[in-house]
């Protein structure tokens, strides 16, 4: 049984979404605050966590940050009243894979909880895809990646990201695209998000990410994976 952890400090809306998302066959765990949120992240598998940003204790922002420096990889979807794109993008480039304002009603919360975990458990349980780029070496099925033998911390979305280039390489992939096919959606971020992801990739991957040689930008068009 696919289980999602539920970090939600307000117990009726923590009721009516374990309620639901239990009617959908998930096994939901609980935490009312961001300290016993990590710590439960730390400690247990998931295939799904749902992250309230305004927690007790500590910020859902700081609870994904921190579990992300502890090399969790598991998808995160936050949950959250503010709905300012500032909070959106800093969301995003925590390493979430979603997003979504309060109030929102159970049928948007089932299909982005369908739609993360089709993403996720999809390239979890497929072949074993690997990809070699000089000195760094990424593998797709675990979500690992090194660099000269060296563990290389990258975010669940940043696979995404990377692995969608792979799959297109040497072709030109648009902004839209990206959107489309990466986040799954493209109403709550901005084109600026997807360049920083970009950015951060470039730093992992290139020689010199200031003369990037294997994301390279193809003005007014978008990008292409050299390989």
């Amino acid at each position: 049984m696919t289980k999602i952890l539920l970090v939600e400090d307000e117990p009726k809306m923590q009721q009516v979404i374990k309620d639901n998302l239990e009617l959908e066959g998930y096994d939901v765990a609980l935490a009312g605050d961001g300290k016993t949120g990590l710590k439960d992240i730390l400690e247990n598998s998931y295939s799904l966590i749902l992250l309230d940003v305004m927690l007790p204790e500590m910020s859902g922002f700081d609870v994904c940050r921190k579990a992300r420096e502890k090399g969790i990889v598991t998808p995160v979807i936050f949950l959250t009243a503010k709905g300012e794109e500032i909070d959106k993008v800093l969301g995003l480039e925590l390493g979430a894979d979603d997003y979504i304002t309060k109030p929102f009603g159970v049928r948007e919360l089932l299909a982005r909880t369908k739609a993360v975990l089709r993403r996720t458990e999809g390239s979890a349980s497929g072949p074993a895809e690997k990809l070699t780029l000089g000195s760094v070496e990424i593998d797709f099925r675990t979500y690992t990646a090194s660099r000269d033998g060296v563990a290389l911390p990258m975010t669940p979305k940043e696979f995404e990201l990377l692995k969608f280039l792979w799959q297109h390489r040497n072709q030109v992939v648009s902004r839209d695209q990206l959107l489309t096919n990466v986040w799954g959606y493209d109403e709550t971020i901005s084109t600026r998000t997807i360049d920083n992801f970009i950015l951060r990739l470039r730093q992992k991957i290139e020689k010199n990410p200031a003369k990037p040689q294997r994301i390279i930008t193809i003005h007014g068009l978008g990008y292409k994976l050299i390989a």
